[in-house]
């Protein structure tokens, strides 16, 4: 780091002049794409590339920044692109900011913390105008997102090796989970194995400021993280309110995107909760009536795999946005292999999984150890005195 160390007293030793972002960059709406016919420019939602149009909103490169959703999920995008409305994207003025070095100051900002929603995470252009940003000279942010950038090199050829292994993970989960042609294993839908129910209701935004209790999150289920209670999001519920708490075994989909690919994603408690745990509102539990009729370490594999995905993609319905009818999920079959053989499946993929997840061993502690390395000389990095 010596070199920028050197850069930085030479180009600015006074300092570094810190602007608003709505002084550097002008945050564009995104816009449906339904009018436009299919291409390869990609379109872009908060969680990703949706689809791909024959017209691009703008040339790139740009920083793109999630309206709703995952408000942490940015994209640098140096290509043609369209945005649809969940998704800002930015015209940088590069006369002052080098858009790859605005990308990497964004990450560091944590939008997320500027949510202002109680419901679904959420972001307004007047909140992001005004976030403060150091704006170095062009030469200084030049030379950091070089060394950044040979950094996120280094982390992408893991990520490439540990896709390939998720890879293998899926194919061995959806080869064990196919049961078309196994006639002895029963099947039943839903509405016959158990009831559907809806998260929090009558919640302000007030009751998420000043919780008392802890909820998953859309984004917790979307994840797959309520698996292991990665709850840590809290909301008021006062002594006698009728929420319905969760308990080992729930199973919870997230009950709408702009992707119908990424409605009724899935997540289960396979441990029961030390405390009380409820359910965000835009998701939707799904509780046995017999506890053991579905191991839940074998229902977190399940009802992510190829064949009920296909069931359950079917049960949402929208235009730019899609929704899981409950009516629809009812109806959706569940294979019932003897517990015997949902334990052995589980314990199989269990491994299996962990060799892509674990961050304590292999590929998954390299990449975990080389992230924190990025993350610490990028912090470090994108760090500057404020000249006065």
């Amino acid at each position: 780091m010596n070199r920028i160390d050197a850069l930085l007293q030479r180009e600015c030793p006074m300092g570094v002049a810190y602007k608003r972002l709505g002084d550097v960059a002008r945050i564009r709406n995104g816009r449906d794409y339904k009018h436009l016919g299919s291409g390869g420019i990609p379109v872009y939602g908060s969680g990703g590339v949706m689809t791909y149009v024959d017209l691009a909103a703008h040339p790139g490169p740009s920083v793109l920044i999630p309206r709703k959703g995952s408000l942490s999920n940015l994209f640098y995008v140096d290509q043609p692109f369209w945005t649809v409305d969940t998704i800002f994207f930015t015209e940088v003025d590069t006369t002052q900011m080098v858009p790859k070095f605005l990308f990497h100051l964004l990450v560091v900002e944590e939008l997320e913390r500027l949510n202002v929603a109680g419901g679904v995470p959420s972001l307004t252009q007047t909140v992001l105008n005004e976030v403060r940003i150091p704006v170095p000279p062009l030469a200084v942010q030049r030379a950091i997102v070089e060394v950044l950038d040979a950094f996120a090199e280094l982390e992408a050829e893991l990520e490439a090796e540990l896709e390939a292994r998720r890879r293998q993970y899926r194919h061995y989960r959806d080869a064990l989970l196919t049961f078309h042609e196994r006639e002895s294993v029963r099947r039943a839908p839903m509405s016959e194995l158990g009831f559907l129910f809806g998260g929090l209701t009558g919640k302000s935004k007030s009751d998420f400021s000043e919780g008392n209790a802890r909820y998953v999150t859309y984004r917790n289920v979307y994840a797959n993280l309520a698996t292991e209670l990665d709850a840590d999001d809290f909301v008021r519920v006062s002594p006698g309110e009728r929420q319905r708490l969760l308990h080992r075994g729930d199973v919870l989909f997230t009950g709408s995107s702009e992707n119908r690919d990424e409605c009724g994603l899935s997540s289960v408690v396979t441990r029961e909760p030390e405390d009380a745990l409820y359910l965000n509102s835009f998701c939707i539990g799904f509780r046995l009536h017999d506890p053991s009729t579905l191991d839940p370490d074998f229902a977190k594999h399940l009802f992510r795999s190829f064949a009920m995905r296909e069931q359950i993609r079917l049960t949402a319905s929208g235009v730019t946005r899609f929704n899981v009818s409950k009516a629809r999920l009812a109806k959706v079959e569940v294979p019932l292999p003897p517990l015997v053989e949902q334990h052995k499946i589980a314990a199989t993929l269990d491994a299996l999984d962990g060799l892509v997840t674990d961050l304590r061993v292999g590929l998954p502690a390299e990449l975990a150890a080389r992230r924190k390395q990025y993350e610490y000389y990028r912090d470090k990095l994108l760090t500057f005195p404020e000249a006065s």
